[in-house]
């Protein structure tokens, strides 16, 4: 690092193979927006995922240009809705267990999993490490850093929600993907933006994804 330089301590961003791509793509373009950095890696599971809901690919030679088209995206799949820049996003490809988040000695602010399939937490809460999104979340884990987890199933089977338990005893953040409806949603970015923006709240990170409670009865009922 040079005199007088800033080290870097991006958000690690983990995406599983759970459906809900576009939660992750909300999480991601609210971080850019609010400064921050992010440390991306997309999990095998996720890309084909990502290619079912959306159509896009997600390819490690190419993730560059493929990550500025999903961001671009808006959830009801129109191209060209939102205009991101990528500047401060680093990609790790998922099978690199050498990668900078995979040492705790890598500074970073923490890690949101979003979104998180059953596997996935499963991995996390046995210490699995099978590939660098498992991995990072053990070593944010052990490290004491913030780890939110956005679980996208359902129902849970009680096997899932022990390990849930184990995650929140671990000092994790549990985080369902569940949108509300008080804030006034009137289309499924709505709804999407309402679940990253609790993922947001959750790591302390400040956004204008959602409406918020203020104590009034029939606020959502009105337009914004």
């Amino acid at each position: 690092m040079k005199p007088g330089q800033t080290q870097r301590r991006p958000w690690i961003v983990g995406v599983s193979g759970a459906s809900g791509t576009p939660y992750a793509a909300s999480v991601l373009r609210a971080l850019l927006a609010a400064g921050e950095s992010v440390d991306l890696v997309v999990s095998r599971a996720s890309r084909l995922t990502l290619l079912d809901e959306t159509g896009l690919p997600f390819r490690d030679a190419h993730w560059h240009d493929d990550l500025r088209e999903w961001l671009a995206r808006g959830a009801d799949g129109k191209p060209g809705t939102f205009d991101v820049r990528i500047e401060d996003v680093r990609h790790w490809s998922a099978g690199d267990l050498a990668a900078g988040p995979s040492s705790g000695s890598y500074p970073s602010k923490g890690m949101l999993i979003v979104p998180a399939s059953t596997a996935c937490v499963a991995g996390v809460a046995l210490g699995l490490s099978k590939d660098l999104l498992q991995r990072a979340a053990s070593v944010t884990l052990k490290e004491g850093r913030k780890l939110v987890v956005a679980v996208r199933e359902t129902p849970l089977n009680g096997q899932t929600l022990r390990h849930l338990v184990s995650l929140d005893d671990a000092g994790a953040t549990v985080l369902p993907a569940s949108p509300a409806f008080y804030a006034g949603a009137t289309h499924i970015q709505d709804l999407v933006d309402f679940v990253a923006g609790r993922v947001l709240d959750a790591a302390g990170v400040e956004h204008e994804l959602y409406r918020r409670w203020e104590g009034e009865l029939g606020g959502g009922s009105r337009a914004t």
